[in-house]
């Protein structure tokens, strides 16, 4: 092996042989079952020497040392040719780390080498053929700096974060993840959150591009742009949309987990989404991407890193993102400047990050949402796609966020951890609204609708690792707090006028002083956590238990005095049980018990029990699943019930309570990795079965909720072309059935499907690697509703995506 560093042409050149391999899901990976992301080198050493049992089926030698290495939880490294076309039979019985790779490699002709902290390298002597160019070696680790590796085809990883719990391996994990990778989000031309999360069936933006902010779905839940997690802290989103230039992982959580980060502060509980920060790497990295987005939007991303200092410990990545141009919308232009820093440390016990970024956003003309008559018995047809049925609409948006993270090692067994960050945020925009009739037809105010909010978050804990009676237990104790002010101004245009969805009229003009946001509310979130993570039998069988006690403290002012007008507190507790069985390595079968919390609120002054103050309502969840790693494919199914309480004002007896319940079933199917070794593939399906159980008076039970469609499915494929090297294509369909619009089930918002297509070229240019890209999204310009609350907007319309990205 060289210590030469190779040039860039050799890198990309590794880079496609490392794709075609397959290394991304074979290689060892540096995480024993159950236990934390980074591996102790006494744990490992004491690992390397101790027997263990596997049951490692025959397949190519790949896949052996794969899931060897991941089970045995060692670090290899070699070339990609090295275990080209060679077959396993597999490995069973009792083996220590050595024994193993020797059986396995036995009459392969590969040496085993052993390296220290327990790694190894694997070569096989060869002939060089003059002009053959040999590869740089390729060193794969149990993690990239706390990234888990990704799973074969690289669209996913094999594992992520779990807040309180650690990041954990997806098939020791009792709950139903998915953990999207950097590949993932640029070879689809990622500009936001929402690009992301939509590549499983289970997950749907409840809003279009373009628009004011950017709301989901989860579960048929809808969980806000503000309980979006950075780094596993709340509250450092932006409330509106989160740029993908920032994002090295999205992790997305399907059910409620309060227990493992926290109630969020919009107390969302379908499931959560993590966005996890770009890091530097090992390879120095300068890349420059120019962009276009039709009609005619051009853009620029410059994203830098380094590492520096003894073993590379310290690492800085920057990414800087500017575009500017029309956009699909009617008379619609957007301005935007997104800039990302991070920083960070880690040594042998200490490791340490900082990040912040601030986005910058204006737009002119934006695509609008909304309401429709209660009269309706159906909803008109939605306008094109390009429409602007509110012109003269503004929105700017200002958003900067400084977080740090702090873990250390106090021994082998026992890690003190740390995090806390800042936000401040502000929106204008103008707001126009009118419910909208039969024939698209309503009466337009406009209004000016300002807003801001500022957040400090933090969390503390302590985990330790230990051994009772031969059962491995890690037990984490945790705290958090979160305190959030928020102020916004209202003023409307005191005037109405007459329009149509399809020929809309100019908005009304506001004649009103633009007003200067005021406090609205202050709330402080503050919770502790105890868990306890059991592993048997070489973590054959993991249990998961723990309760989070959670506060809430929140006082709403008045903007007309500024004057406290209400004030509320009130705590609960918030339990989970989780348990993983693998019957063989490769098989988990696994069941949860958890729930999430949503602020209880207090009785407003009409109802009959004014200002009765509620406590933190909870969501429960019972989830069964399983989930098989096949090698190349992992698949997964999961049946799960949610019940989600509501508040509502009888109408009988005046009374505001929290009797109202929502009843979401399901069955989620999914399928992940490479059919072969130039097809990947994403599918999943979900099927709902969602009925409102208790409603005021009794008038809607028994009725569909609203905005849950009876099923969805996602396929997304991603093909190498055999006849033109560096060439791949690309195809994803996203269908949703049809749903109701209302609680009393009188309209049906149409079910709807999108086609995308897409394509890139990887090459070389005078030493530089080149990547080309182009992507169409709503390919056949489907025009059609997208429901939030009591809200639609018309999706976007056929957009096309073009980029070229250089690495210098």
């Amino acid at each position: 092996m060289s210590d030469a560093r190779p040039s860039a042409s050799q890198r990309h050149g590794c880079l496609r042989a490392v794709v075609s391999a397959r290394l991304a899901v074979h290689l060892a990976v540096g995480v024993t079952a159950g236990a934390p992301s980074l591996m102790w080198p006494q744990a490992a050493h004491a690992q390397a020497t101790q027997a263990r049992d596997y049951d490692i089926p025959a397949g190519t030698l790949e896949d052996a040392l794969g899931r060897f290495g991941r089970e045995a939880g060692i670090v290899l490294s070699f070339r990609p040719d090295v275990t080209a076309d060679l077959h396993s039979d597999g490995l069973r019985g009792s083996h220590t780390v050595r024994g193993g790779l020797d059986a396995l490699l036995e009459g392969s002709g590969i040496r085993v080498l052993p390296q220290s902290s327990d790694s190894y390298v694997l070569e096989r002597p060869r002939v060089m053929e003059i002009g053959t160019t040999q590869l740089p070696a390729v060193t794969v680790t149990g993690s990239d700096y706390g990234l888990s590796l990704a799973y074969a085809g690289g669209q996913i990883a094999r594992g992520g974060s779990l807040g309180v719990l650690d990041a954990s391996d997806v098939m020791d994990t009792p709950f139903s993840t998915i953990n999207y990778t950097a590949q993932t989000l640029e070879n689809q031309q990622a500009r936001t959150l929402a690009d992301v999360v939509i590549n499983d069936s289970s997950v749907r933006t409840l809003t279009a591009s373009g628009g004011f902010s950017e709301d989901f779905q989860i579960r048929g839940y809808a969980v806000s742009s503000g309980d979006v997690g950075l780094n596993g802290l709340y509250g450092l989103a932006s409330s509106s949309r989160m740029p993908a230039a920032m994002m090295e992982r999205v992790e997305v959580l399907k059910g409620p987990g309060t227990l493992m980060n926290g109630i969020g502060p919009d107390g969302s509980v379908g499931g959560g989404i993590n966005i996890v920060t770009k890091r530097a790497s090992d390879e120095p990295l300068t890349r420059l991407t120019a962009t276009y987005q039709d009609p005619s939007q051009l853009g620029s991303q410059l994203d830098m890193g380094r590492r520096f200092g003894g073993n590379n410990a310290w690492g800085i990545r920057f990414n800087g993102v500017y575009r500017n141009g029309a956009t699909a919308i009617d008379d619609g232009r957007q301005q935007q400047g997104v800039g990302v820093l991070a920083l960070d440390y880690g040594g042998q016990k200490l490791r340490w990050s900082l990040d912040a970024y601030t986005q910058h956003e204006t737009d002119q003309n934006v695509r609008p949402q909304v309401g429709f008559l209660s009269s309706l018995t159906s909803l008109p047809s939605p306008p094109s796609g390009h429409r602007n049925f509110f012109p003269g609409t503004q929105l700017k948006l200002d958003d900067s966020a400084v977080a740090t993270r702090l873990e250390y090692d106090i021994s082998d067994a026992i890690t003190v951890f740390g995090a806390a960050g800042y936000r401040y945020g502000r929106a204008e925009q103008t707001l126009p609204s009118g419910p909208v009739d039969q024939q698209g037809n309503f009466t337009a105010l406009n209004a000016y609708y300002d807003a801001y909010s500022r957040t400090k978050t933090g969390d503390v804990g302590i985990r330790a690792r230990f051994f009772t009676w031969g059962v491995k237990h890690t037990v984490s104790l945790g705290a958090t707090r979160l305190d959030q002010e928020t102020g916004n101004g209202y003023v409307t245009s005191g005037t109405t006028l007459s329009s149509n969805i399809y020929r809309p009229a100019r908005l009304p003009e506001i004649s009103a002083q633009r007003p200067s946001p005021v406090k609205a509310s202050n709330t402080e979130l503050s919770s502790y956590t105890l868990t306890d993570t059991l592993s048997f039998a070489d973590d054959r069988l993991i249990v998961i238990g723990g309760l989070r006690k959670q506060s809430v403290v929140a006082n709403n002012y008045s903007a007309a005095t500024g004057g406290l007008a209400s004030s509320y507190e009130d705590s609960a507790t918030s339990p989970l049980a989780g348990i993983v069985f693998k019957p063989v390595s490769n098989v988990s079968v696994y069941g949860n018990f958890t729930s999430g919390l949503t602020r209880g609120g207090m009785a407003p002054s009409t109802a009959a029990n004014a200002g009765q103050v509620f406590a933190p309502y909870k969501a429960k969840q019972y989830e069964a699943g399983v989930k098989v790693d096949w090698g190349q494919i992992l698949t997964s199914a999961s049946v799960f019930q949610i019940k989600q309480p509501n508040a509502v004002t009888d109408p009988a007896t005046n009374r505001y309570s929290v009797d109202d319940e929502q009843r979401n079933r399901g069955l989620e199917l999914a399928v992940y990795g490479e059919a072969t070794r130039s097809l990947r593939m994403m599918a999943s399906a979900t099927f709902y079965d969602a009925t409102l159980t208790r409603t005021a008076g009794g008038v809607n039970d028994g009725n569909a909720a609203s905005g849950v469609p009876k099923n969805t499915f996602n396929l997304g494929l991603d093909w190498d072309m055999p006849w033109v090297r560096g060439l791949s294509l690309s195809a994803r369909v996203i269908h949703t059935a049809s749903a109701y619009f209302n609680a009393s089930n009188t309209l049906t918002l149409p079910a709807w499907t999108r086609y995308d297509i897409g394509a890139r070229y990887s090459t070389g240019i005078l030493g530089h690697t080149v990547v080309l890209r182009a992507n169409v999204e709503n390919l056949f310009n489907k025009d059609y509703w997208l429901l939030s609350g009591n809200y639609a907007t018309v999706a976007a319309p056929r957009t096309v995506l073009l980029s070229a990205q250089i690495d210098f």
